[in-house]
């Protein structure tokens, strides 16, 4: 659907697009006076501008440690997705990431599309890094050196297996952000989070479901969903992470390909539907979570993203096209959510408004159908908990 013809099926996103459009202008200009704090917002808006938008709300005391965060990791998961580097050599890049933080000189040579860019200048980065309080770049640091070491695991391991695996990919990958914005957050005294909201005292991967945690897993699990195609068609080699547990129960030959021959439209959507029920069962403990949030910069560049996840999961679930092209919301439904997402009132309804789109698809034939059902249930009942109007 064209942009004409989505405001003319929906001109209520009208206004927020154009608050959007104004954002992302504001955006694009608002950098730091600093080279090299400057480049990082640069690579940040390329990335993401929407993400980019909602990173230029927050307060002003803990806006360049989470810009420099986000941009350390983007660089991380550059090394992990290409898959032009032997694995031997990307493994120790992954493994001794964290160290270059400090060391201005550092470079890497990579192939995959901008980011190119990002690892020849990495000086800037490292630069911006060290301009960090203290507190900030060791939090930095060791969320990098912990997602390193994770991410080599999964290098080595090349593919996975069980659910289990997949929770533990998604905790190095994304549960880890969860945790390092958590700890920035409380390090900017902007929150005050219990410790019990972000992880064990004691690390270990294969963690029950910490809020913090959860929050990072949702969103990962959403997106290795939506880009099924993307990745299975990336070159010089797919680079996959749907679990054999699930996958396996639905591919006609036992191949993770199978899905995008459309003869196995059938067997591709049950499995789909699986792996979307897998992902809602985070949803309510990552409303536990906003709910706990304070500071009203924090809690939107929180809610926002889980917004956008759980909209994206009621547009996939049921869906075929995510087996032939991209699946995304409308820039439109975006723009709105960026816009509208204030407080826990908002998130509880827009969760609770995706849930049931989600919900409507369902079909009774379905293998995960009662499963997924209980789960939309259990997402309706935490919206109820945690902030969604009486009206309801």
């Amino acid at each position: 659907m064209g942009m004409v013809e989505a405001l003319i099926r929906h001109p209520g996103e009208l206004p927020a697009l154009l608050q959007m459009k104004l954002a992302a202008a504001r955006a694009a200009h608002a950098f730091p006076a600093d080279p090299h704090m400057a480049y990082c917002y640069r690579i940040l808006l390329l990335v993401s501008r929407s993400f980019a938008v909602v990173v230029q709300h927050l307060n002003q005391e803990i806006r360049d440690a989470v810009c420099i965060f986000y941009v350390v990791l983007r660089a991380l998961d550059t090394v992990e997705d290409d898959m032009s580097i032997p694995v031997e050599t990307k493994t120790t890049v992954l493994e001794e990431f964290y160290k270059h933080l400090e060391d201005p000189s550092w470079r890497f040579v990579c192939k995959w599309n901008f980011y190119i860019v990002l690892m020849k200048n990495f000086n800037h980065l490292s630069l911006a890094f060290l301009q960090l309080s203290k507190e900030y770049q060791c939090v930095i640091s060791d969320i990098t050196k912990r997602m390193g070491y994770g991410m080599a695991e999964f290098i080595r391991k090349e593919v996975v297996v069980t659910v289990s695996d997949y929770d533990k990919y998604c905790y190095y990958v994304a549960g880890l952000v969860g945790v390092g914005l958590s700890h920035l957050f409380n390090s900017s005294r902007l929150e005050d989070l219990d410790q019990r909201l972000i992880e064990p005292d004691n690390d270990q991967s294969l963690v029950p479901e910490y809020p913090a945690i959860s929050m990072g897993r949702f969103l990962q699990k959403v997106n290795i969903i939506r880009d099924y195609l993307e990745d299975i068609n990336e070159l010089p080699a797919p680079r996959m992470f749907w679990p054999r547990e699930i996958w396996g129960k639905y591919a006609p030959t036992s191949l993770l390909s199978d899905f995008r021959d459309e003869s196995n439209e059938k067997e591709a959507v049950e499995c789909l539907n699986d792996m979307i029920t897998d992902c809602l069962r985070h949803a309510p403990e990552c409303l536990f979570y906003m709910s706990k949030l304070k500071n009203p910069s924090v809690f939107r560049f929180c809610a926002v993203p889980q917004v956008m996840a759980i909209a994206t999961a009621a547009v996939c679930y049921n869906n075929p096209q995510v087996f032939r092209g991209v699946v995304k919301i409308r820039r439109g439904t975006t723009a709105k959510i960026i816009v509208t997402t204030n407080n826990m009132a908002d998130v509880c309804g827009a969760f609770y408004d995706f849930a049931s789109i989600l919900a409507s698809k369902i079909n009774k034939n379905d293998p995960s159908a009662l499963i997924a059902a209980e789960r939309v249930e259990n997402i309706f009942k935490a919206c109820r908990q945690y902030g969604l109007s009486s009206s309801r």
